[in-house]
């Protein structure tokens, strides 16, 4: 199991590292559709099943557990091959690819990318990611191997038939150049979505979903919310991207599925539908991109 751990707050300050407290619970269950249960959030123990019982107790009913590099896909995999209430996705992240191609080599790249392919045809995995562009972390020197990872895992999606997730930080332009070049899966999830109101037009017309964590209760995201408010109701999904970008007012503790109704209530304000209007349709749309959960 991989046990990476999440970052500390923005210029190395410590962080308060106790858990929030449970919201009201949400009358019509959810899916947090990507989640790192794999990652030391640096709370102490929260194991899968403390985590899994705390957010049914909201109504956060399953979890998309995301593996992003190889030992964190694999537990995934096996993760989703134990649990009812949880599937998986693998990928080698943006990031990671740059990573093993400079201290592996081509060789062990090669080996990831397979490996990879041959986890996504694994039924309890059902999609392809995260994937994508960031260009926020890797520096211009790496950006030839990111793309090339990109593209094989598009291509990758496109074999097993099953959905691409992608991660696209700062990169905007490059990732829907990238999914024109390639063509894209028929499904395509833009995990934490962070784009413009002109780019959610254009990947929703192109019936791709987006998904929006945490982020989207930032004071500072009034541009999120104004790109979530001209997305189709079929079209939205909700994550926490955990233990990551824990919603307002907990923003910089640690994050976790059992937060996802702070998150969905923003949503249904911004796009001005009821709490169990909003959460049906959240319901629906995973079901569709992920598959029976």
């Amino acid at each position: 199991m991989s046990r990476r751990r999440a970052d500390t707050a923005a210029g190395g300050r410590s962080r308060d590292l106790t858990r929030p407290e449970p919201p009201e619970p949400l009358r019509v269950p959810v899916v947090d559709t990507h989640c790192h249960l794999d990652i030391d959030d640096g709370a102490g123990s929260f194991g899968v099943d403390d985590a899994l019982s705390a957010a049914r107790a909201v109504g956060v009913t399953r979890i998309v557990q995301v593996g992003c590099e190889l030992a964190s896909a694999r537990w995934s995999a096996q993760l989703a091959a134990a649990y009812d209430d949880i599937v998986a996705t693998v990928a080698l992240h943006p990031n990671e690819a740059p990573r093993i191609a400079a201290e592996e080599g081509r060789a062990a790249l090669e080996a990831a990318w397979e490996e990879i392919a041959t986890l996504a045809r694994e039924p309890g995995v059902r999609a392809v990611g995260e994937t994508g562009l960031d260009f926020y972390r890797t520096a211009a020197e790496g950006r030839e191997v990111q793309e090339e990872s990109f593209r094989r895992h598009v291509r990758i999606a496109v074999e097993v038939g099953k959905p691409l997730v992608i991660h696209d930080r700062d990169a905007h332009a490059d990732v829907l150049r990238v999914l024109a070049d390639e063509g894209a899966p028929q499904t395509v999830v833009f995990h934490c979505f962070s784009g413009d109101v002109d780019m959610a037009r254009y990947c929703t017309e192109r019936g791709w979903y987006l998904s929006f964590a945490g982020t989207v209760t930032f004071k500072n995201a009034a541009g999120l919310r104004e790109a979530l408010a001209v997305v189709p109701l079929d079209r939205v999904l909700v994550e926490t991207d955990a233990p990551f970008l824990t919603p307002m007012p907990y923003r910089g503790r640690p994050n976790a599925s059992y937060l996802v109704p702070l998150t969905v209530r923003a949503m249904a304000d911004v796009l001005q539908c009821g709490e169990d209007e909003l959460s049906q349709h959240l319901w629906d749309n995973a079901a569709r991109v992920f598959g029976p959960l």
